[in-house]
């Protein structure tokens, strides 16, 4: 499909009007994270590094909910390109039905095995009972948490990632000012800090509620067969994530074994990451939407179009990104930690964190286009494949500790690296453009 130059600059601002405010609902567990983070680091060592440990926990167990807003944003979009709205009704409360039953359930054995999973990941003594501490409460806020990606997906979906932002945003700003009165003003240490952000969780899913059964109407079909379509979609996507979680969690093992100040500069540089790479997943979303309606209307050469356009912002912006990394890499710790040699090893990190972006944007961005096109079983196995290229520099730094945080850093540029090419060839390849019926 060929699009004149007025076009394909009207293309691109829909493209960022779609991808600016969804960083609202896409860094909502970062964002909190970042936060924590900050203020718990001031606290000292053994916190910030319990802090890492239940955070890992906290982000396997969250990422693989994920497909709630994934195959529900997926879903929604192909529907309301065919303006089936009866249809999007029952996705919508499938995806709430699914986000609360499972909510519990996982807070559940977090609870019950948070300690035990801390503990695998190389924590001891006062990192670990601190780490314990923050996941007893912060289960109480994943029902919520998940509920918030539900109504993210769905409102995504209906191509609406302003509504989704402005409820993360007060969130957020309820979450810090909260975490300071009670960390600060009232001297609950690692605990204050995790109910801060249960109760700012929790009035994230009301918000996020509300809003859904404002615009959604009736539904033509049965919740249940759209419930198990879900779940059926979810066995692709949490595999993906699951893998995904593995590289992540294998980075802090890693780094734990390492050393404390290791895994504690792994601790900032991978919140750093986490919050970099959203931003140029953002425009994941609007790849993942528009995908998806074009071809819910069989406009295959239109969705190949939004989605090159995608890509060549993505690439753009990574490289800003790149040099602003780069450049704050030796400042940025001061934020996080008054421990210097926390500080060294998270600025070595942030360097290369920085020089990955390239790759990090290549990965997000296909992602989203294939995540539109409902392609869940080549996301899994790509994400499977990625991990073979992660092993060398991640079993060579356990072998030999002077690699450092280095070469943890190292092990998972190489893993996005190989997500790029492989989605990549994905992509230009078509094929998933005669997928069946989705």
């Amino acid at each position: 499909m060929q699009r004149s130059s007025t076009e394909r600059r009207a293309l691109d601002r829909r493209i960022v009007a779609l991808a600016v405010p969804a960083l609202g609902a896409l860094i909502v567990e970062p964002v909190y994270e970042l936060t924590d983070t900050a203020v718990v680091g001031h606290l000292g060592r053994a916190p910030l590094v319990g802090l890492a440990l239940a955070a890992t926990v906290l982000n396997v167990v969250g990422w693989s909910a994920g497909f709630l807003t994934m195959a529900t944003t997926s879903r929604v979009a192909f529907l309301r390109g065919r303006g089936d709205v009866g249809g999007v009704a029952a996705v919508v409360h499938a995806a709430y039905a699914v986000a609360a039953a499972l909510g519990v359930l996982l807070g559940v054995l977090v609870v019950i095995f948070g300690r035990e999973a801390a503990a695998l990941l190389g924590g001891s003594g006062a990192g670990l009972d601190a780490a314990a501490t923050y996941l007893r409460i912060s289960a109480l806020g994943l029902p919520f948490l998940l509920l918030a990606l539900a109504g993210a997906g769905h409102l995504q979906g209906l191509e609406n990632t302003r509504t989704p932002f402005l409820i993360l945003a007060v969130s957020n700003v309820v979450n810090l000012a909260l975490e300071l009165v009670l960390v600060y003003g009232l001297h609950t240490g690692i605990a204050g800090s995790a109910w801060g952000t249960v109760i700012a969780q929790i009035g994230a899913a009301a918000m996020f509620v509300i809003v859904s059964a404002r615009r959604t109407g009736a539904a033509t079909r049965a919740v249940g067969g759209e419930v198990r379509r879900l779940l059926r979609d979810a066995e692709p996507i949490v595999v993906r994530t699951v893998a995904l979680g593995a590289a992540i969690v294998a980075s802090a093992a890693i780094a734990a074994r390492v050393g404390g100040a290791t895994l504690a500069g792994h601790q900032i540089t991978a919140q750093v990451w986490l919050f970099l790479a959203l931003i140029v997943d953002a425009l994941a979303v609007p790849a993942q939407v528009f995908v998806g309606a074009e071809l819910g209307r069989t406009e295959v050469p239109a969705a190949c179009d939004v989605g090159d356009r995608c890509l060549r912002i993505g690439f753009v912006l990574a490289g800003g990104l790149t040099v602003l990394t780069c450049a704050l890499a030796p400042v940025l710790p001061y934020i996080f930690t008054s421990d210097s040699q926390v500080r060294h090893a998270a600025m070595i990190g942030l360097l290369i964190c920085g020089a990955q972006q390239v790759f990090a944007a290549g990965a997000f961005v296909l992602d989203g286009l294939l995540l539109g096109a409902s392609d869940y079983r080549t996301l899994r196995r790509t994400m499977l494949l990625s991990l073979i290229a992660y092993a060398p520099f991640a079993i060579a730094t356990l072998i030999d500790h002077r690699l450092g945080i280095a070469g943890v850093w190292l092990a998972l540029t190489c893993w996005l690296a190989a997500r790029t090419t492989l989605l990549g060839r994905r992509w230009q390849s078509r094929e998933w453009a005669v997928l069946p019926v989705r």
